[in-house]
């Protein structure tokens, strides 16, 4: 299946979880206090700790290769609702996996615009700007080269 394949609703799902995965951990705390308190939840899988094996390709479209292994960590909950929500994130923070699975839930109900506004939106800001960041790093070691023509044939 490849990502054209994807319903549009499972492809906003995929792009928040990615964002989520990979946001600072206290910047998304701090933005969930903007929400309130945590909604009534009941944990279904606890956070756990675990690794998974990261695949690369030579050349970035040759065969694929193992890099090696990054430590994850997952949590799976169920909202008062009913929605379940689930969180993977790098690294061994609980609590990040645990705000994540309930930002993941909380998108598939009533509060997606408030989510959005308060958690998403800033996170998406947040990374955009360290990208730029990095390439406006990158940019001031760029060298360029040229050729003169030298009038001789």
């Amino acid at each position: 299946m490849t990502t054209t394949d994807l319903s549009p609703e499972t492809e906003r799902r995929r792009a928040w979880m990615s964002l989520l995965a990979t946001a600072p951990e206290r910047l998304l705390s701090d933005l969930m206090s903007a929400l309130g308190p945590a909604p009534e939840h009941r944990i279904l899988r606890a956070p756990e700790v675990g690794g998974v094996m990261v695949r690369g390709r030579a050349g970035g479209t040759g065969a694929a290769f193992n890099m090696g292994e990054m430590t994850v960590t997952r949590c799976a909950l169920r909202l008062a609702d009913g929605t379940v929500g689930h969180g993977y994130v790098q690294g061994r923070s609980r609590d990040h996996a645990t705000r994540a699975a309930l930002v993941d839930a909380l998108m598939q109900g009533a509060q997606a615009e408030e989510v959005e506004a308060k958690v998403l939106g800033p996170l998406r800001r947040a990374r955009d700007e360290k990208r730029e960041a990095r390439a406006a790093r990158a940019a001031a070691t760029k060298v360029e080269f040229f050729t003169m023509a030298r009038g001789e044939d």
